[in-house]
């Protein structure tokens, strides 16, 4: 499974964001997607889970309201909508495959793309 993240960039406190995953390989399918932040000097943490059929999405406490996971099966690739951004919100994002929706450790890791949001 291989996955490309791409969409981040700078923006302002209060702008909107939307992060793109094209996954490939021939069993991404079967995994569930996920999105993952980290910020130097801290552990890399889930910011929010979705299958491919987005019948099961799931948003973390400090981002829900304000960010939502999706996927889109035609297109094999994974969006994350980032709205209302926070300074805090600065990280860099990862995209991942991850074996089942309460698995912990992804199996696949996409590259990393760094969203910067300015006060």
């Amino acid at each position: 499974v291989q996955l490309q993240a791409s969409g981040g960039g700078l923006v302002q406190a209060g702008d909107s964001l939307r992060l793109s995953c094209a996954a490939s390989g021939r069993t991404f399918s079967n995994y569930v997607m996920g999105w993952f932040r980290q910020t130097p000097g801290k552990e890399r943490e889930v910011v929010g889970k979705v299958n491919w059929g987005s019948s099961f999405a799931y948003s973390a406490d400090s981002v829900k309201g304000r960010f939502t996971v999706s996927a889109d099966s035609a297109k094999n690739t994974v969006y994350l909508q980032m709205n209302n951004l926070k300074p805090e919100d600065t990280a860099v994002y990862y995209c991942a495959a991850l074996s089942s929706y309460a698995s912990l450790r992804p199996t696949y890791w996409g590259q990393g793309t760094l969203v910067t949001v300015s006060s």
